[in-house]
Order: C-alpha cells, then sequence, then structure tokens
C-alpha cells in the first residue's frame, strides 16, 4: 500500500504531461485521492504493510498523520473540482496547477512514511519546491513576493534543518544511523551535548515548515495568496507533516534523558507562537490571512502540549484532528467568499448570511470549531492540556495560555461577526447574483462533512479511533 501512495503520482503525472486535458488532470487527482484514502485506511486495518519501499513504513506515530493526510486531500480534491472551473486560465496552466498538487501531495506523502531522517528531509524539502508554484499560481505582485518569501526563509530552515542533522551524527560517535528505529535504540550511548544542539537546530529548521513563531514569517503571506484549496493543503496536511519530524526527533532526546531542553524549546517556541497570533491578528485587513495566523496559534498549541507531556499527549492528536479537519474547512469556505465578492478584504465583506446562507453558515461553524467551542474536539483538546498544566503546577502558565487565546477568539470572533451579518449594499448585490452560479455543491460538502466530524468527536471519539490516537500517543 506505500508503494502505491508513491508510485501512483509518478505513473499519474507522466500521463498527465502527455494528454494535458483539463478533465484528464481533474480525474487524476480524484482518483490519486482515492486510491490515497483506501490505501491509509487498509494500512489502518494492518493490510498491506509488508513488501514496501524501503525507508519507508507505517507505525504508531506516523498512521495518525497518514489518515488525516489522505482524508483532507480526499475533500480538498472534491471542492477542486467546482473550484477549478471558476479558473480563467489555459489548459497548459491548469495542468502544471494539476501536477503540483499531486507532487505535493506525493512529498508530503514521503515525510509521513518515512522511516528515516535523511529521506524526511528530502521530502520536506520536495514540498517547498512544489508548493512555490502553487503559492504563486495567480501570479500577482503579492503572489510572487510570497513564493518568493516562503522559498527564501524555508531554504534557511532546511538548512538549519541539515545542520541539525550534521549535529545528531557527529552525537552518534560510531553509529552513524538516521533511521529512527536506530536511533531510538542507541539515543542513550548519543553525547548530550550535541543532541540538544541538535535539536535545537532541527527545531528552528522543521519548526519554520510547521509555522512555529519565530520562524512563521513566511506563512501569513503563502496561505493567504494561494488558491483556497492550496491554502488548506498547507495548513492542514504540510504543517503536520514537519510537526511528525519535530516529534519524531523530540522523541530521540526523550529516551536519552535530554528531553528537559527539549520541553523548554518547545514550550518556549509554541507561548511566542501565541503571543504574535494575539498580537497581530488584531491589525489584519485579509481574511485569509486571518486564517494564516489562527494556524500559527494552532501549531503552538500543538508544541505545547508536546512539551507537557503525559495526557496532554492524547490532547495533542485530538487537536491535530480536531484542527486540520477545522482550518481545512475554513479555508474552503473562504474561497467561497472570494468568488462571491471577489476581494480577501475584511471590510469588504458583510452580509454573508444574505448573500449565501450556505457559506454563511459555514463560516461560522468553521470559527466554531476552530475556536474551541463545545462540542468541537478542539474544546476537549484544550481542556485537557490546561487540566495537565494545573496538575503539574504551572499556573502561571495556564494563565498566560488562557488568556492568549481569549484574545485571539475575541479578535477573530469579532471579524467572523461583522462578515457574516449585516444588510449587503447595492453594488455588492449585482456582483453576488452574478458569482453565486459558481458556487456548487461540490464547494460546501467537504466543509460540511469534516465539520460534522470535528462537532461528533466533541462528543464521541468511536473505539477503532480512539485505540490509534492511543497508539500515537505511545509512539511520541
Amino acid at each position: 500500500m506505500i508503494n502505491t501512495i508513491l508510485i501512483f503520482p509518478i505513473i499519474a503525472c507522466i500521463l498527465m504531461l502527455l494528454v494535458k486535458k483539463r478533465a484528464f488532470d481533474s480525474f487524476m487527482i480524484n482518483a490519486y485521492a482515492i486510491v490515497h484514502f483506501i490505501s491509509s485506511i487498509l494500512l489502518a486495518l494492518g493490510i498491506g504493510k509488508e513488501g514496501n519501499i524501503p525507508y519507508f513504513t507505517v507505525d504508531n506515530t506516523n498512521l495518525i498523520f497518514l489518515l488525516i493526510l489522505s482524508f483532507v486531500f480526499l475533500m480538498v480534491a472534491i471542492y477542486n473540482n467546482g473550484y477549478s472551473k471558476t479558473f480563467n486560465f489555459s489548459d497548459k496552466k491548469i495542468n502544471h496547477y494539476s501536477l503540483m498538487i499531486m507532487i505535493f501531495t506525493l512529498a508530503m506523502s514521503g515525510t509521513v512514511l518515512s522511516s528515516n531522517l535523511g529521506i524526511a528531509w528530502i521530502f520536506v524539502e520536495a514540498t517547498t519546491l512544489s508548493s512555490a508554484y502553487l503559492i504563486y499560481f495567480n501570479k500577482t505582485k503579492h503572489s510572487i513576493e510570497a513564493a518568493w518569501k516562503y522559498v527564501f526563509i524555508c531554504s534557511i530552515g532546511i538548512a538549519l534543518a541539515f545542520a541539525g542533522i550534521i549535529f545528531l551524527n557527529i552525537a552518534q560517535g560510531e553509529i552513524n544511523t538516521l533511521d529512527f528505529a536506530q536511533l531510538y535504540q542507541h539515543a542513550l550511548a548519543f553525547d548530550p551535548f550535541w543532541l540538544k544542539m541538535a535539536f535545537v537546530f532541527m527545531l528552528f529548521g522543521f519548526g519554520t515548515k510547521m509555522g512555529l513563531a519565530p520562524m512563521h514569517f513566511w506563512l501569513p503571506d503563502a496561505h493567504s495568496q494561494a488558491p483556497s484549496p492550496i491554502s488548506a493543503l498547507l495548513s492542514a496536511t504540510l504543517l503536520n507533516s514537519a510537526f511528525l519530524v519535530i516529534v519524531r526527533v523530540f522523541k530521540v532526546l526523550d529516551i536519552a534523558n535530554c528531553d528537559a531542553w527539549a520541553r523548554a524549546m518547545l514550550l518556549i517556541c509554541g507561548f511566542i507562537s501565541l503571543f504574535v497570533t494575539a498580537v497581530f491578528v488584531y491589525h489584519i485587513k485579509n481574511y485569509k490571512r486571518m486564517l494564516a495566523y489562527s494556524s500559527i496559534e494552532n501549531m503552538g498549541i500543538l508544541a505545547i502540549g508536546t512539551a507537557l507531556g503525559g495526557a496532554a499527549l492524547y490532547a495533542v492528536i485530538a487537536h491535530l484532528i480536531g484542527h486540520s479537519l477545522a482550518k481545512a474547512s475554513f479555508f474552503l469556505t473562504s474561497g467561497n467568499i472570494l468568488e462571491l465578492f471577489e476581494t480577501k478584504r475584511i471590510k469588504s465583506v458583510h452580509a454573508l448570511m444574505e448573500a449565501n446562507k450556505k457559506t454563511g453558515w459555514l463560516w461560522v461553524f468553521s470559527f466554531l470549531a476552530i475556536c474551541a467551542f463545545p462540542t468541537s474536539v478542539l474544546f476537549i483538546s484544550e481542556f485537557l492540556i490546561i487540566k495537565t498544566m494545573l496538575l503539574e503546577g504551572h499556573y502561571l502558565l495556564c494563565v498566560l495560555f488562557v488568556l492568549l487565546l481569549t484574545i485571539i477568539l475575541w479578535a477573530i470572533g469579532k471579524v467572523v461577526i461583522n462578515m457574516t451579518f449585516g444588510k449587503l449594499s447595492e453594488d455588492k448585490v449585482q456582483i453576488i447574483e452574478k458569482n453565486k452560479q459558481k458556487l456548487c455543491a461540490c464547494m460546501f460538502a467537504p466543509q460540511i462533512i469534516m465539520l460534522l466530524i470535528v462537532f461528533t468527536l466533541g462528543v464521541y471519539i468511536p473505539e477503532f479511533l480512539n485505540n490509534i490516537i492511543n497508539c500515537a500517543v505511545a509512539g511520541f
């Protein structure tokens, strides 16, 4: 099954280059999404784990990341069927767009499935190269600037991560391996100083790709300028892939009894991410940019939960699931808003409920899901993190955590309410009447499905999913 996930898109891309037809491109994206999802489900059931390409594996840690990637990609592919029809571009440009979606998903899959740190590093770099074109896709002044900033900052990040890998190699002495299983086995023999140095560089390196502050500078521009399906993939799957690599390296330090250092670094980056979001979210004029800062906030929450350990690790996995689905829904719905109003400016969008009720309700419920309103699964995850802080006596951190989340909630909530309610002006009515015909069923269904899952999991987590989450926690 791993072979299928990694080889199918390569064959598909060759065929797409030969055919170069819009309908065929769309068919291949949908086919890969279905194949990816079915393969992931079979791997979760323990089918097809043997006889795969060397250096790739499915284990307790990465299975949940793979399932999230597969499901979100499937939802984005469904949405893209309607969204791509609104493109006023040549078949050649659509072909390039479709090719890069395939390569980008392949690169993220390679990162998630890799059992070797060096291979994971290569695939993380591949995500930069493939997604840069997708960010640049609209070829506006701002999208070109965002793409260059993305490539430049992420290249620095990947260089720092490479330096971290070198330091990890020095820490090993004569062992000389980058295989995660071998790293865990020999971790106690590693030099603590070089191991700590390796983690710092890899945290800042892969943390750049994860969107952790203070390495987050590329993220708001890239997410706001990319087409909405790509923004959903960037926020809901790419950031997770980088987080997985950090988690795997963190486990090496945990086994080597250097985890206090690693936890402190994660806590610092996590709280800086929350602080940066709380400060900048009040001054944002672009609603897609607002969602990007929300992603920085949620990556910070994941870092904080990982640093706390214990019961908070269950919260981390639950939060990972909830954020991925809710944020993908939020970004896809922002694509509907952009189609309706032809602007990303917050002040130019109002009376969403009047303009298009389905989009308005999706916008509101995406907000409720991402801001951890009951019964969102994010409410459970954030509650568990707060509970862990209190039980471990981190009272000051708990107060700061709740305060920053409240500030962010207020800022985003104010924007969402102003955009959703009110009265449409005459000039907007004409624009919306013309544009709402572009919105088809497949531009609503994915968000509905994802939001239903987010709110259902806040009430009931099925046993099979609970087992997968517990296995992932054991693998941290």
